[in-house]
C-alpha cells in the first residue's frame, strides 16, 4: 500500500545548479567526460566548487561509479552515494534522493548526474538482444518470444489498447509530437532546432511499431546532465534563484513490471504514475491548476497522454484534446522528442529554467513546474517552486 499522508520532504531543499554537456548524436569522448563536463558545467551554475560536494546520485544503468565521477571532477570525501533504478523512472528519484539526504543531514551539497553515450554506443532502441539470467528476465521471457523485443513494441501494446477504448486514431499522438518540436525548434540546445513539425508530417512518419510511428518515439542522444541539490538555507546565499522541491515521490503499481506490464486489469492508464501524482499533490497541497508548465517524460507520445490523465489535467481519453488546445505549457525545451534524450534529466532543467526565467520558451510568471520520469517502469515525480 502507498502512503496516504502527506510527507515530511517538501521545501526541505532546492536544486541550486545545472549543467549539461551539447546533445549529440555523437559525442566522440567517454561518458565518464560527459558526466565530468556536466557535473562541473552544473557546479560553476550554483556558485560552488567540486570541494563542496559529499554526496552524488545517479541511475543503476550509468557506466560511471560515483567515486570515479568524483576522482576526475576534483570531488573529495563523499558522505552520501546512491542509485536508482528503472532506467528513466529514476530521474526525478535522483533528486528525491539528494533531496532526503540533505534533509537528514548526511550530506550538505548532492550532485546528481546521468550520462551516456545512447546513441553512438549501447542503443536501448534497439531492444533486447541478450540478458543475465535475473528475476526481471524472467517476466521479459513471456514476451519477447512472441516479438515483443523493442521499447517501442512493448508501448504499442498500451497505445493500441488506449485508442481502441477511447475510440480514437493514431492521429491523436500526432499533438504531443508537434507540441515538444515546436518548442524544440525555437531552443538552440536542441537537436531538431529550427526544425518544427506539422500534424500531417507526424501522420506520414512510417510505422515503427503499429500503432506508433516514427515520430512518436523519442531520438537516442549522447550527452550528460547534472544537478546540484542542497537545503533552501544554504540556497540563499547562491547566486541563482533557488527551486524548491516542494514534493518528490517515487511510484510501482499494482502488478508493476519493467515496461510489460500487460497482466493489469487495464492499459489504458499509468498505475505507477498515479502514485505518483497522488502523493505529489498530498504533500505540495497543489492540484493541477496551480501548476504552470508540465515536464512530463515522452519517451513515446501515447504515455504522455496517459501521464496527464493519471494526474488529473483531464480526463480518461481526454489528453488528446488537452494538449491540442494547449492547455498547459508542455516540454517547453523541445521534451526527448525534440531536445535530447537524457533519461528525462534535461527535462528537471527545463523545470529549474522556467523558475528562474531563463527558459527559451519562457512561461511569463512561471512559479511551479511539475516533472515526471520515465513510465511503463517504476517511475518518480517532482513539484519544483520558487521561492516564496
Amino acid at each position: 500500500m502507498s502512503l496516504r499522508h502527506r510527507d515530511g520532504l517538501g521545501g526541505r531543499a532546492a536544486v541550486v545548479g545545472i549543467g549539461a554537456t551539447e546533445f549529440s548524436k555523437d559525442s566522440g569522448r567517454s561518458e565518464l567526460s560527459l558526466a565530468v563536463e556536466a557535473v562541473r558545467a552544473a557546479l560553476d551554475d550554483a556558485g560552488l566548487a567540486p570541494a563542496d560536494v559529499d554526496g552524488l546520485v545517479t541511475f543503476t544503468m550509468d557506466t560511471n561509479p560515483e567515486i570515479t565521477v568524483a576522482q576526475a571532477s576534483g570531488i573529495g570525501e563523499l558522505s552520501f552515494f546512491s542509485r536508482v533504478h528503472y532506467g528513466g523512472g529514476a530521474a526525478c528519484a535522483t533528486v528525491q534522493q539528494a533531496a532526503l539526504a540533505v534533509a537528514a543531514g548526511v550530506a550538505e551539497i548532492v550532485v546528481c548526474y546521468r550520462a551516456f553515450n545512447e546513441r553512438s554506443g549501447r542503443r536501448f532502441g534497439s531492444g533486447v538482444k541478450e540478458r543475465e539470467p535475473s528475476a526481471e528476465g524472467a517476466a521479459l521471457g513471456w514476451q519477447l518470444p512472441f516479438g515483443l523485443l523493442t521499447p517501442a513494441s512493448w508501448v504499442a501494446m498500451a497505445a493500441q489498447r488506449y485508442l481502441h477504448t477511447f475510440g480514437l486514431t493514431p492521429d491523436a499522438f500526432g499533438h504531443v509530437a508537434v507540441t515538444d518540436r515546436r518548442h524544440a525548434a525555437r531552443n538552440p540546445a536542441a537537436y531538431f532546432h529550427g526544425k518544427p513539425i506539422t500534424l500531417a508530417d507526424h501522420a506520414a512518419s512510417r510505422w515503427i511499431v503499429e500503432p506508433l510511428r516514427l515520430l512518436d518515439c523519442c531520438q537516442e542522444t549522447d550527452g550528460g546532465q547534472a544537478i546540484v541539490v542542497t537545503s533552501v538555507e544554504r540556497a540563499r546565499d547562491l547566486p541563482k534563484p533557488p527551486a524548491v522541491i516542494l514534493a518528490a515521490a517515487q511510484g510501482a503499481g499494482r502488478k508493476q513490471e519493467a515496461m510489460t506490464s500487460f497482466y493489469r486489469d487495464g492499459l489504458t492508464g499509468l498505475p505507477e504514475m498515479g502514485v505518483v501524482a497522488r502523493q505529489l499533490w498530498r504533500t505540495s497541497g497543489l492540484a493541477p491548476s496551480d501548476i504552470d508548465v508540465g515536464i512530463l517524460y515522452d519517451h513515446f507520445t501515447p504515455f504522455v497522454l496517459m501521464q496527464l490523465e493519471e494526474f488529473g489535467f483531464c480526463g480518461p481519453g481526454e489528453a488528446a484534446d488537452f494538449v491540442a488546445a494547449d492547455a498547459l505549457p508542455l516540454n517547453t525545451h523541445g521534451g526527448q522528442l525534440g531536445e535530447a534524450y537524457l533519461h528525462g534529466m534535461n527535462g528537471i532543467a527545463e523545470a529549474v529554467r522556467q523558475l528562474r526565467g531563463t527558459s527559451v520558451n519562457q512561461i511569463p510568471g512561471a512559479a511551479r513546474s511539475l516533472v515526471t520520469a520515465g513510465t511503463g517502469v517504476p517511475t518518480s515525480g517532482l513539484i519544483l517552486g520558487t521561492d516564496g
